[in-house]
C-alpha cells in the first residue's frame, strides 16, 4: 500500500500521502483528492504507477466546474486550475443541464503530449450546483490498481519482509527504510560465558523498480566470563554495502511472488583486538571470536525468494559468504540456508494497515576451516541450525514493530568454536 501511495504523492497534483487512501486492498481500490489550483492527468497518474510496478486499470472522477463549449466539444472549467475536462461518451447530452455542475464518470487522456487533454464520460445525470454553488479547485479521483499481470491487488502495509531471512522485496520505490535493530546473544564454551550486545543500522534506498541498494552498520559490546577473570569489549563492527537487484516479480494480494539476487562486501572497518592471554586463559581461535569481527574483505552472494497465497506468505534464501584474514584471522567460509513462513492477520480484511505477521524462520548455517596466522585451526568447523519464531505488526503503512528469538536446534560445533545458546532480537522499520 506504501509503495502506491509514495508513488501517487510524487505527482505534481497529487496531495500529502497520508491524504491518498486505499479503500479496498483485496479489489485494489484506491482514491485521492488533487491538490487545489493544479491540473490533472490520468496519462501521468497511469505512467508514476507504472514505474512502481502497477498497471492503473481504470479510473473514475468528480470534477465540480463550469460548462463551457470549444471546438473540441462541451468541458467542465475547473475553478483555480482553469483546467478543461472535455466530456465523452454516450451521456453527454444529459450531462448538460445548467451552467455550474458535478459530474463522476470515467477518467482518461486523450492526445499525447502538447496536445494531450483530459477527458470525462458521465456515467449519469450531474448535480446542478445553482447560480451561487459551493465551486471547489479540486477533484475526486477514484481509481482501481492492478499490477502488471493484470491480477487485482495493492501491497500490504509493509513489503513483504521476513525478520531474520533476506526478502526479495524492494520496500518503497524512489524511497527507502532505516532499519535499528537490537540483538541480545548468549554463547559459550565449557566454563567460558558469553553476552553480546549488538546494534544493527541499515539504511536502504531504491531508486527502481529493480535495484535496491543499502549499508549496515553494525556496534558490539561483548562481555565474557570464565569462573577465573572477566572483561568486556565494545566496538564497530565491519560494515557492509550491499545490492540487491529483483529480477522476478509477481504480485499477489497480501505480498508478492518474486526473486532477487544480492551481493554485498563486509569491508574492514570493524574492531580486531582481542583480549589478550593474560586477559583470559583461553586458546588465540577462541579469543578472536570475542570481537565484534570474523575476519578482513569478505564478499557475500545471496539468492532469495517469496511466494504468497492468501494470509500466507513462504520465502527462503541461499547465501555464501568468502572470508579473507585480517591481521591473521579468519572464521571459515559460510555457506547459509534460511527459510521463512509467515500468516498475516489483518485488522480489516479489506483495508490495509494494522497487520499482524505470525513468523516462523529457520536458518542452516556450516562454517568451514578457519584460520590463525597463515594456518588452518582444527576444531574451527561447525554445523549448525536454529529456529525462530518472531512477530511483526505493522502499526502504521510507514512503521514496522518486530521482535524474534532464536535458538539451536542442531549444534556440530568444533570445540574452538563459539556455541550460540539464544539470539533475541527487538528492531523497527521505517519506511521513508
Amino acid at each position: 500500500m506504501y509503495n502506491i501511495q509514495k508513488a501517487v504523492s510524487r505527482l505534481e497534483f497529487a496531495p500529502k500521502l497520508k491524504e491518498i487512501a486505499v479503500t479496498d486492498i483485496q479489489k485494489g481500490l484506491g482514491g485521492f483528492t488533487p491538490r487545489p489550483g493544479k491540473p490533472v492527468s490520468f496519462a501521468a497518474l497511469k505512467e508514476t504507477l507504472k514505474k512502481a510496478g502497477y498497471t492503473l486499470d481504470s479510473a473514475d472522477i468528480t470534477v465540480a466546474g463550469i460548462i463551457a463549449k470549444s471546438d473540441k466539444g462541451w468541458a467542465v472549467v475547473v475553478p483555480g486550475s482553469e483546467q478543461q475536462i472535455f466530456l465523452a461518451g454516450p451521456n453527454v447530452d444529459q450531462a448538460i443541464g445548467g451552467v455550474n455542475i458535478e459530474i463522476t464518470g470515467d477518467w482518461k487522456t486523450a492526445g499525447t503530449r502538447s496536445t494531450a487533454y483530459e477527458t470525462i464520460s458521465p456515467q449519469r445525470k450531474p448535480n446542478p450546483l445553482g447560480l451561487h454553488p459551493r465551486l471547489s479547485s479540486s477533484t475526486f479521483a477514484k481509481a482501481r490498481f492492478i499490477s502488471l499481470n493484470n491480477e487485482p491487488t495493492v501491497e500490504p502495509a509493509k513489503p513483504v519482509a521476513p525478520i531474520r531471512v533476506t526478502s526479495p522485496g524492494l520496500t518503497v520505490y524512489k524511497g527507502g527504510a532505516v532499519t535499528p535493530r537490537l540483538y541480545l546473544i548468549k554463547q559459550h564454551l565449557g566454563d567460558l560465558e558469553v553476552n553480546r550486545q549488538a546494534i544493527d543500522v541499515s539504511a536502504s534506498y531504491t531508486p527502481s523498480p529493480r535495484l535496491q541498494l543499502e549499508i549496515e552498520v553494525p556496534f558490539s559490546r561483548t562481555s565474557y566470563d570464565n569462573k577465573v577473570t572477566k572483561g568486556s569489549g565494545f566496538g564497530l563492527g565491519n560494515v557492509t554495502g550491499w545490492a540487491k537487484y529483483r529480477f522476478f516479480r509477481k504480485v499477489k494480494t497480501y505480498g508478492d511472488r518474486q526473486a532477487a539476487f544480492r551481493a554485498g562486501l563486509e569491508t574492514p572497518t570493524g574492531k580486531k583486538s582481542a583480549p589478550s592471554q593474560t586477559q583470559i586463559n583461553a586458546p588465540a581461535f577462541v579469543r578472536q571470536q570475542l570481537t565484534p569481527i570474523n575476519g578482513g574483505l569478505a564478499p557475500h552472494f545471496d539468492l532469495a525468494f517469496s511466494q504468497a497465497g492468501g494470509r500466507l506468505i513462504f520465502g527462503g534464501n541461499a547465501e555464501v559468504i568468502f572470508r579473507t584474514e585480517r591481521d591473521g584471522f579468519r572464521m571459515g567460509h559460510e555457506q547459509r540456508v534460511n527459510t521463512d513462513l509467515e500468516y498475516v492477520i489483518p485488522k480489516d480484511a479489506r483495508k490495509p494497515g494494522g497487520e499482524v505477521f505470525l513468523i516462523l524462520e529457520t536458518t542452516f548455517v556450516h562454517r568451514g576451516t578457519g584460520r590463525l596466522n597463515g594456518q588452518e585451526v582444527d576444531g574451527s568447523r561447525s554445523t549448525e541450525y536454529y529456529l525462530a519464531p518472531g512477530i511483526q505488526y505493522a502499526a502504521r503503512p510507514r512503521f514496522v514493530i518486530e521482535g524474534s528469538f532464536e535458538f539451536p536446534v542442531l549444534r556440530n560445533t568444533g570445540p574452538l568454536v563459539l556455541r550460540t545458546d539464544r539470539n533475541l532480537l527487538l528492531g523497527v522499520k521505517y519506511l521513508f
